[in-house]
């Protein structure tokens, strides 16, 4: 027993006591040869590591193994790059898999996006989704019509938008260097870019793209100096001819409910000049807006917003929790005659700088189901026609964007997949200021790495080449606009045996149901009972 407590403790041991018994040999040893002072001086360092190493109290695995413990932490620090570079299969998404990614790199660089030997999917999968063609296939559509006119009756400025845009990331979560290359893409391709809660910053400006001007509970851009909001700002600030639509923001899907904080340190002169804070100050965005506490205050609030910018359409995003909720919101469009123009609809599986872990694993309802649902709602209240669904989560690929649109969304929105085009290769040190392609950091050395010219027509050649394979696609359902998709074009593997069309096995509205009582929907008609118009909560 005690043979193999020496022979452990000696294997343990057995680095630090070599880095001694060589920094010994090199100090003591006449070695002519330059190489010998060098040795001598890197096992020194080597065995003065160990000694701190045994008798630091942090770190239990250094301290069993003085020296050769170190190798853990340093293979831990690298373990994501050899995953993603070495060890991941195509398919892992992690977020985002290897073959998705590859997808938005050759379409960003114009380079061949068509694969020999046919599918690698496991056709036999639970699962399993695919268009069905049509015997006749339609002409190949021109992509650049590929857009849909939001804004209602309401509106007096409607905006005619397409069916792919940039989803919300602001100015302060990416660098000033990618949020240039976005909207000069943007301005090249003919498409929006949702500006994210962080306001309309110079680099938004810079460019002439369309914008989205996203306000969320902090009122950045349009805020007096306690928080809360000002017409005059806002108004002096949608005036920009750039700002096409404005979207209230409630949740995001990455971290629906909760607030974000931006440190005091982080508020440069420039996100506090955009934002409308105290430079060097805390930012706190808080969990909740402060100007409504109702459906139907929310309702007066955008009407508010949409006269002071001059009748430009105005709509909110959020990502769905509890349902009784949303349909509260469309029972107070119902009762005020106040009918919000978009509704972008965030899945959980959405990104973020930086969200706490179990908020972005388990709490928000995932894209489809929280698509359904907001675009059922919005039917059986008779409100479809009034109302344009935007959607994000997720969306890669044209078959990603027909299946969003085959569900009830009239237009997708983008976000990681726009960040691939310039450049993120998904090393996910977002939060760390330390990302090493420069699009989500305000390191000026490392966004200086961030060409702008070069990745703005990236951007423009994603959206034109995802665009055209949707054309591709729609061709061969013998559909001729994104608007013609419907469930029934959508199928899906139930199981090994069965195959059912979106149309069979997801439940959908008549327009006007919910009203008429007449629902056979248990779920939506109970649901639909106890929302109030005067309150979040139930009945």
């Amino acid at each position: 027993m005690q043979s193999i407590f020496r022979l452990s403790l000696l294997s343990r041991y057995s680095a630090f006591a070599a880095c001694v018994l060589l920094a010994a040999v090199f100090l003591l040893a006449p070695i002519d040869h330059w190489s010998g002072p060098v040795l001598a001086a890197l096992f020194v360092i080597l065995s003065a590591i160990g000694i701190y190493d045994l008798i630091q109290t942090r770190h239990s695995i250094t301290r069993n193994y003085p020296v050769i413990g170190h190798i853990r932490y340093l293979v831990e620090s690298v373990r994501p790059e050899l995953r993603q570079y070495l060890f991941e299969t195509d398919f892992e998404k992690l977020p985002f898999s290897r073959m998705q990614r590859s997808l938005v790199y050759a379409r960003a660089k114009q380079e061949p996006d068509q694969r020999p030997f046919g599918t690698v999917l496991d056709t036999r999968a639970e699962g399993y989704e695919f268009i069905g063609h049509s015997v006749r296939p339609a002409p190949l559509a021109d992509p650049t019509t590929f857009r849909t006119t939001i804004g209602n009756d309401q509106c007096r400025q409607p905006y005619s938008g397409s069916v792919l845009n940039i989803s919300a990331m602001s100015f302060g979560s990416l660098s000033g260097n990618a949020i240039m290359a976005l909207n000069k893409g943007a301005k090249l391709g003919g498409f929006a870019q949702d500006t994210g809660e962080g306001s309309v910053s110079p680099y938004h400006r810079r460019h002439g793209g369309d914008l989205v001007w996203q306000i969320a509970s902090g009122y950045f851009g349009c805020r007096n100096e306690d928080g809360s909001f000002c017409p005059d700002r806002f108004a002096a600030q949608a005036a920009d001819d750039r700002i096409k639509m404005i979207e209230v923001k409630l949740s995001q899907g990455a971290k629906p409910g909760h607030g974000g904080i931006l440190p005091g340190h982080k508020v440069s002169p420039e996100i506090a000049e955009t934002r409308g804070i105290p430079v060097g100050l805390e930012c706190v965005s808080p969990a909740s807006h402060g100007s409504f506490s109702t459906p139907i205050e929310m309702m007066q609030f955008l009407a508010k917003l949409r006269e002071l910018s001059g009748g430009k359409p105005v709509g909110f995003k959020l990502a769905i929790g509890q349902p009784w909720e949303f349909m509260a919101i469309v029972k107070a469009m119902l009762e005020t005659g106040i009918v919000a123009d978009f509704v972008v609809v965030d899945g959980s599986e959405g990104g973020t700088g930086a969200a706490p872990l179990e908020l972005s694993n388990h709490v928000g309802t995932p894209m489809r189901e929280a698509l359904l649902l907001v675009h059922n709602t919005i039917v059986g209240a008779g409100l479809r026609p009034k109302i344009r669904i935007g959607v994000s989560g997720k969306m890669i690929s044209a078959f990603d964007l027909a299946s969003a649109l085959a569900m009830g969304a009239d237009w997708v929105n983008a976000a990681r997949a726009f960040m691939f085009a310039i450049g993120c290769i998904q090393s996910q040190s977002c939060h760390t200021n330390k990302c090493p392609t420069g699009v989500a950091t305000q390191d000026p050395l490392r966004q200086r790495a961030l060409a702008v010219p070069d990745k703005a027509q990236r951007v423009a050649n994603f959206h034109r080449g995802t665009l055209h394979a949707l054309a591709e696609l729609l061709a061969a359902a013998g559909l001729e606009h994104p608007s013609q998709l419907r469930p029934h074009h959508l199928a899906q593997r139930i199981r090994t045996t069965e195959i059912k069309l979106l149309s069979q096995s997801l439940p959908y509205l008549e327009p006007g149901e919910l009203l008429t009582g007449a629902t056979d929907h248990a779920f939506y008609a109970n649901t639909w009972s106890i929302a109030r118009p005067d309150r979040f909560g139930v009945a």
